[in-house]
């Protein structure tokens, strides 16, 4: 199998061969606790959104959610899994990807601990760009030291630098379900968009 996550293929083989640890199979709690405080208007956006349960979810009770993937297995897959809602959904690149507008949320799993190290200064600077100011950064992050993947571990201190610079960290608890892959490593964090910072 190709070694370079940040190249579809790499994705494609491992959807192919049913290889998928990050792939939870349904909707996680705090994802459905933090969906219900949002409004219709507000716009929810998820980059790499793999197999798309979450899509459903939220399409399904009538949000405004679009989602990307870039792996060609991973969008056939998904499309099958959300059926009616398959027009959420497109083919797509995040670091090309060009928004009609900024979104109110960026849902985040298992996508920043897919990519290489080398892209992580680019994700940040690019949610800051798809992000509406006093929008938000929300979901899952993978918090230790796992320097070999896919997943790629981070440590809070690196997160919060990457971050920082655009984002304020509001709330931050471990996951109640965590990923096997994760090992209990997994935490569901709040990064709000500082509308006083310049992109």
């Amino acid at each position: 199998m190709a070694q370079d996550s940040s190249l579809p293929d790499f994705w494609c083989k491992r959807y192919l061969s049913d290889v998928m640890p990050w792939d939870a199979g349904g909707v996680p709690e705090e994802f459905m606790q933090y969906s219900q405080q949002l409004t219709p208007q507000q716009t929810i956006f998820i980059p790499g959104c793999g197999t798309g349960y979450e899509v459903g979810w939220l399409a399904e009770r009538g949000y405004a959610v679009e989602a990307i993937e870039f792996s060609p297995a991973a969008l056939e897959m998904a499309q099958k899994v959300l059926g009616q809602f398959a027009q959420h959904i497109h083919a797509g690149d995040f670091f090309t990807h060009q928004p009609n507008q900024p979104f109110d949320w960026v849902y985040e799993r298992a996508f920043l601990c897919a990519l290489p190290r080398k892209m992580w200064t680019s994700y940040a600077d690019r949610m800051a760009k798809i992000i509406a100011p006093n929008g938000v950064l929300a979901g899952y992050f993978f918090i230790g030291d796992q320097p070999k993947g896919p997943p790629f571990g981070i440590s809070q201190a690196e997160l919060t630098a990457l971050l920082s610079p655009h984002f304020v960290l509001e709330s931050d608890q471990a996951s109640v379900a965590p990923l096997p892959v994760f090992a209990g490593k997994e935490r569901w964090q709040v990064w709000r968009r500082c509308d006083n910072l310049s992109h």
